[in-house]
């Protein structure tokens, strides 16, 4: 019985010894510095901008008015599509498709105004770690128009 223990135990720690234990690190895509929370020129809205795969994408998680004269969430009345209506602005993703292009750019995504029901195609560049300049345009980008966007320190949980 104490030599299958042994033999356990020197399984064990051999097993163990080959396994490697990764502190999770930063993230090494430089195009996740625009992942983060930000605050559109206005101040009515906040987005959270998230990458998944390799696109960075926008919702909408924080508005001053989150609900309409009744007491119910604001919806998105303006969307062209009938059907996407009576869907919650809070929750909405207004950026879609975004692709890291260097040089602190995004390119290849669309921007989403709920204020007219308009889609955009859109271009990100980041002047410093916490500003954005967000352009929308139809057609050439010459003829868009430019948001400045501010990047919200967000609180961290204690445990």
């Amino acid at each position: 019985m104490l030599r299958k223990l042994t033999l356990l135990a020197v399984s064990a720690v051999i097993a163990f010894g080959t396994l490697s234990f990764d502190v999770p690190q930063k993230s090494e895509n430089p195009g996740d510095k625009l992942v983060g929370v930000w605050e559109p020129s206005n101040g009515r809205s906040r987005i959270k901008i998230d990458r998944i795969g390799n696109k960075y994408y926008g919702r909408v998680v924080w508005l001053i008015e989150p609900n309409d004269a009744d007491g119910n969430p604001r919806l998105d009345i303006n969307n062209p599509n009938p059907d996407l209506r009576n869907a919650p602005l809070r929750g909405f993703r207004m950026l879609k498709d975004f692709v890291y292009q260097g040089d602190d750019s995004w390119t290849e995504g669309t921007l989403y105004d709920p204020n007219n029901g308009s889609t955009y195609n859109g271009i990100i560049k980041m002047r410093d770690e916490n500003t954005l300049d967000m352009r929308g345009y139809i057609g050439v980008e010459a003829l868009g128009r430019t948001d400045v966007w501010k990047r919200l320190k967000v609180p961290t949980r204690k445990k």
